[in-house]
């Protein structure tokens, strides 16, 4: 059984991607390196969302870590 995410905060936040490059979207909320996975889901039954970057650009990592659009904030912060 996994466990259940941890918010890391209550709004998205705001990176910078490159196009190409590969990122790791921490899932669980632990990660000491938000938004990104720094590996601190171990044991949790959670894996981290890996993406590349279509193009480089500015984008909105949910922080909230309710997303339905994983890694990207879709406002489910606004409901919590």
């Amino acid at each position: 059984m996994a466990d259940d995410p941890i918010p890391a905060q209550l709004g998205p936040y705001e990176f910078e991607v490159e196009e190409g490059r590969h990122y790791a979207w921490c899932r669980c909320g632990r990660s000491r390196k938000q938004p990104l996975c720094d590996g601190s889901h171990k044991d949790t039954g959670l894996e981290p969302v890996r993406f590349t970057a279509e193009k480089s650009e500015t984008v909105y990592l949910c922080g909230c870590k309710d997303t339905g659009d994983q890694p990207f904030c879709d406002g489910s912060h606004m409901m919590l």
